[in-house]
Parts: C-alpha cells; structure tokens; sequence
C-alpha cells in the first residue's frame, strides 16, 4: 500500500496530514459496503475535515457520521489511511482495485 506522501504526490497535492489526536467522521453502519468514498472540508474545531463512509449514498441523517480519532481508523477502514494526508478539498472514491481522487473546490468554499 502506498503512503501518505506518495498519495499526494500521485494527485499533485501539497500535504496536509491528519494528526493522531484529530477527529474524522466515520459512518460506522455502512462499513463492509463498497465503495469506500471520503472527502475533506477544512480542519476546525479539533477535528482534521475528512468525512469518510461506505456504500453507494452519503446519508443527510443528522447521526450518519460518529467522531473518530484518526489514530484509530486502521481498526475500522486500513485501506484509507494511505488518502488522510490529502489536503481539504480532497474527495477519494475506492473499490478494490478501482481508486479514484479529485479535487472538489465546493468542499472547501462554504
């Protein structure tokens, strides 16, 4: 599996790694569903932006995502951790060997 900076460095994206003690949001209940998709506002309020959930559809529910340390994501989802230092504006989108990353403007305008 690739790192952190050789992800960037793939997509041409200045580094902006998520610290241990930083939280993410995680849709617990859709894990084990593909695709695997993230994205990334910008880090506030102790938290490092990324959004991370499994399945075809980002629920609206108020409840979806559930805080969690990013030191703590290899328990959950392994094979995201490589996309973590993505900078705010990020969005992945992975399936088995099917690996998509782009950058999304609207993330990181609102």
């Amino acid at each position: 599996m690739p790192s952190q900076k050789e992800i960037c460095k793939k997509f041409d994206a200045i580094p902006l790694p998520s610290k241990d003690g930083e939280k993410l949001g995680i849709a617990i209940e859709t894990i084990g569903k593909m695709p695997i998709n993230g994205l990334r506002h910008n880090p506030e309020n102790g938290t490092c932006g990324w959004y991370i959930w499994c399945g075809e559809e980002m629920s609206e529910d108020t409840d979806f995502f559930k805080p969690l340390h990013v030191s703590h994501i290899s328990e959950y989802i392994p094979e995201v951790e490589q996309y973590l230092s993505l900078p705010p504006g990020y969005r992945f989108l992975v399936a088995g060997e099917y690996e998509d990353v782009w950058h999304d403007p609207k993330l990181i305008s609102m």
